[in-house]
């Protein structure tokens, strides 16, 4: 037999040995048995299918709640998006409160006095301008930021990916905040 060796070709005694015992037939078929587990019908593999998408579901749901990166889903992985949660987690911002206040401008316009069913249309107009100018703010700073630590690396997707979780209410934003609030990313 002929074996090729830092460019040069050598011939290998087919006598020699390899340095460890053959297995028995027995102990081969045994341990590729337990290692692949082929279902024996379509029922099976169907049910071996969810329970290992189960097991996926379950790690994922884990890793949002403690912020485990190597688990969590594709959109929340890397640094970028780990950045821009941290950017996003440690400031206030009048976003977060949008559904709250607009449930409550809501129900404010509902009551039968003309009076306070203006009031809750211009402030919820108010709001609303607000809260579109703490989103400008807020993309500006951290494409900014972005482009200082990530300079050319793909951070695509990024700002819209903090602005969309800006607009949840800090408690119940997924993966959890790992910052508090005032903390530099």
């Amino acid at each position: 037999m002929l074996e090729k060796q830092d460019g040069k070709t050598q011939t290998r005694d087919p006598q020699a040995k390899k340095g460890r015992p053959t297995p028995k037939r027995s102990e081969a078929e045994t341990n590729r048995r337990t290692r692949v587990t082929v279902p024996k019908d379509r029922k099976e593999a169907s049910r071996q299918a969810r329970e290992r998408m189960r097991s996926e579901r379950e790690k994922q749901r884990q890793a949002l709640m403690d912020g485990d990166e190597r688990h969590l889903p594709a959109r929340d992985k890397g640094p970028v998006r780990k950045f821009t949660r941290d950017y996003v987690d440690a400031r206030w911002s009048l976003a977060e409160f949008f559904l709250p206040a607009a449930v409550l401008i809501l129900v404010l316009s509902i009551v039968k006095v003309p009076a306070l069913q203006l009031l809750s249309t211009v402030l919820f107009l108010l709001f609303f301008v607000l809260v579109i100018l703490d989103f400008v703010r807020l993309g500006f700073g951290l494409r900014k930021q972005l482009a200082e630590r990530f300079a050319g690396q793909n951070t695509r997707g990024a700002v819209a990916y903090g602005l969309m979780r800006i607009l949840q209410m800090r408690r119940l934003r997924l993966p959890k905040p790992q910052v508090r609030r005032g903390e530099k990313p």
